[in-house]
């Protein structure tokens, strides 16, 4: 089946009976819970990655689970072409907890079809971007098609932090080995915009904790003369910006990449408005760094954000109480030239400086990320952008994610190979949110995209690419 654009483009398309298959496999796959987060879905965990297993097998590749310290991963590799590329692709089978789970409309491990939107918990984050690549290499070996060498190394952590995947890597760096590294678990630009992403933020992630008084106390009694850790905290919180929306804890943007031209030109072209974006996220007008447009804010600038707030009494009623304690979770996005260990430091030797009298404070660290950015000369990059342009009928736009994968960084130390990003997902897909969903097109474009970067690569020389 084809379809044909407006521009004359004959669209590929699957055939109805692969779009069969490829859905009831991913719907089998949805159905598991596999909630990295919660110790009660363990077994659900290993579900999973034995579903996968015998996926993978039964397509002829040499495929098992193996174990970590915490959930398992499972490797696969399909070997029969020699001198041409190895190509490893990543992905993870775990996906977020439900809750809310009142605020689904259907049940969220139970796969829905709505208006062509398949509605389910790791429908686009990631198990169906993931399980496009496995049917893609399927669509390529019934055609007799597959001319270069496949690995698979899915994880079943990437929701917790990926703890246990470092160690993984490094220590089966040589069966790990490959010449290149797909990844898709993140968004395209838009409906109609092919997207390879070029780069990512890393991540600084720190709880700030605030004591006052060593006990709750009455605030008539007290109100007045105690210091109130609450008070104090959103006056912390005031002074991490200044009035033009740049961070101020001291250092933060020293030897930070500063965007190129030739980057903000390419941006300015691409199909976005700011009344559209603020109307889609519900807001009047969209804040933020001043002399940078909303892109490069979104992709190329480091931010602050309070992620979460606690601190004295939050039942039905009321309560005349100063709080002893209260705290909030941090993250700050990083850029490339930011080091997120540097900048947790800085974090934790100024925060405690803003603390008002009466009160003190302990910044503690949780975790990171480095930031990445990816050749735009890369060979691979060019030889996804073909492929993408062969499936969409037009040229990708080239963007970096706001987000952050912080194995990517290590895929690169370690394997000493380029990453390449194309993903099938949007942002209307709710990843982390109840309602997750993934549009079947673009499952199915994913499988038609992932198949097309396989041949474009086999049917090159590695010079060539």
């Amino acid at each position: 089946m084809t379809v044909l654009n407006q521009t004359g483009f004959v669209q590929p398309t699957l055939p109805d009976a692969e779009q069969v298959s490829a859905n009831a496999e991913l719907f089998e796959l949805l159905r598991i819970p596999s909630v990295s987060a919660d110790p009660a879905h363990t077994a659900d965990m290993r579900r999973a990655a034995d579903f996968l297993q015998r996926k993978l097998s039964a397509l002829g590749f040499t495929a098992r689970v193996e174990d970590t310290a915490g959930h398992p991963v499972v490797y696969a590799d399909h070997l029969k072409a020699p001198g041409k590329p190895t190509v490893l692709i990543y992905g993870h089978y775990d996906v977020q907890p439900e809750a809310p789970i009142h605020e689904w409309k259907t049940p969220p491990f139970e796969p829905t079809v709505r208006e062509g939107r398949l509605y389910a918990r790791g429908a686009t984050d990631d198990k169906g971007q993931v399980y496009a690549h496995v049917r893609g290499v399927q669509h390529l070996l019934e055609a007799g098609e597959l001319t270069v060498n496949v690995k698979f190394l899915i994880e079943g952590e990437e929701e917790v932090g990926s703890h246990n995947l470092d160690t993984y890597l490094r220590e089966k760096a040589q069966q790990l080995a490959c010449d290149v590294i797909v990844i898709s678990d993140g968004s395209r630009f838009g409906p109609d915009t092919p997207t390879v992403t070029y780069g990512l933020r890393g991540l600084s992630y720190i709880e700030v904790h605030v004591q006052g008084a060593r006990r709750d106390l009455h605030s008539g009694s007290y109100g007045g003369a105690a210091p109130n850790p609450i008070g104090a905290l959103a006056e912390i919180i005031s002074k991490l910006k200044d009035d033009s929306g740049r961070v101020t804890i001291p250092g933060f943007y020293d030897g930070i990449d500063e965007l190129t031209q030739a980057e903000r030109d390419m941006w300015a072209g691409l199909p976005h408005s700011d009344a559209e974006f603020a109307a889609s996220i519900g807001v009047p007008e969209l804040p933020g760094e001043a002399g940078y447009t909303t892109l490069e804010r979104l992709w190329a600038r480091p931010t602050l954000d309070v992620n979460g707030i606690w601190g004295g009494y939050q039942g039905e009623g009321s309560k005349t109480v100063i709080a002893a304690k209260a705290g909030a979770k941090i993250s700050m996005r990083l850029v490339p030239g930011q080091d997120p260990e540097r900048i947790t430091r800085l974090a934790q030797e100024y925060i405690p400086t803003l603390a008002p009298a009466g009160t003190s404070v302990e910044v503690k660290a949780l975790h990171g990320g480095q930031p990445v950015k990816i050749d735009l000369d890369n060979p691979y990059v060019r030889a996804a952008g073909r492929a993408l342009e062969s499936v969409y009928g037009k040229a990708p736009a080239y963007t970096r994610g706001g987000g952050s994968i912080p194995i990517v960084a290590t895929f690169r130390e370690v394997l000493k190979a380029p990453v390449v990003l194309v993903d099938f997902g949007l942002n209307e897909d709710a990843p982390h949110s109840p309602n997750e969903s993934f549009a079947l097109k673009d499952y199915h474009n994913g499988i038609l995209t992932s198949a097309a970067m396989l041949r474009e690569l086999g049917l090159r020389n590695l010079a060539d690419v």
